[in-house]
């Protein structure tokens, strides 16, 4: 039987692990070799097995709630299987798209100063963060095509 939480704590240090070697990837090349794939793959996958895990566990508590309405969210995520594994659910999406920037904007030469709030933003507000990338990134294509 999990708790949910210990499971929390314990999947947040692991994603903010997941977060430091990203930031410490985008100036030190070398660290890309296992940062890149631990942030990617790895700890999403970890995430994932505990998301599972918690789904399973709380199955017999979502007889209640849904997602066919605000209401029905909010009854779901009163049981605690069910708010932990979204947060697992956030951190592991949020980390993936995190890696996924940080291989992309050095597949395109794009200064890792430019990346870097780019990171903290996904992290924190999720879809925002590869918003402002990608942002970023038309913005310094265009710039190339016009010059």
């Amino acid at each position: 039987m999990l708790d949910p939480s210990s499971i929390f704590g314990l999947a947040s240090n692991l994603a903010m692990l997941g977060w430091l070697a990203l930031l410490v990837a985008l100036f030190v090349k070398p660290a890309r070799t296992y940062a890149w794939p631990a942030a990617q793959f790895v700890i999403p996958a970890i995430l994932a097995i505990g998301y599972v895990l918690l789904i399973w566990q709380g199955r017999s508590g979502f007889e209640q709630g849904g997602f066919s309405s605000v209401e029905a969210v909010r009854t779901l995520f009163a049981n605690d299987a069910a708010l932990t594994a979204g947060w697992l659910h956030y951190l592991a999406f949020d980390l993936f798209i995190g890696a996924w920037i940080s291989r992309d904007a050095a597949s395109r030469g794009i200064s890792p100063l430019i990346v870097l709030p780019c990171l903290p933003l996904t992290f924190l507000l999720g879809p925002a963060g590869p918003l402002l990338y990608l942002a970023a990134r038309a913005v310094l294509a265009n710039k190339e095509t016009v010059q």
